[in-house]
């Protein structure tokens, strides 16, 4: 579970990051991704509460894409 854990805290830094580097707040980000500003504050802490569509919708208004990936057994 902590492989899980850690994914998911490593995806919201990098959405946060990418929303920083373009010089936008939590706020002006909802407005153009047309979520609410909660949203983004969840999404970029790791709540595991965000809907998928919504995260898409995010993920494509800050240029970035979602690659899945077969998991390797370790």
């Amino acid at each position: 579970m902590s492989d899980i854990n850690d994914s998911v805290l490593g995806f919201a830094s990098a959405i946060k990051k990418r929303r920083q580097q373009l010089g936008i707040t939590q706020i002006e980000l909802a407005d153009l991704a047309g979520v609410s500003s909660s949203f983004i504050h969840n999404l970029e802490n790791g709540k595991a509460t965000v809907a998928l569509d919504r995260m898409l919708l995010v993920i494509s208004t800050l240029g970035l894409s979602l690659k899945l990936e077969l998991a390797t057994n370790e």
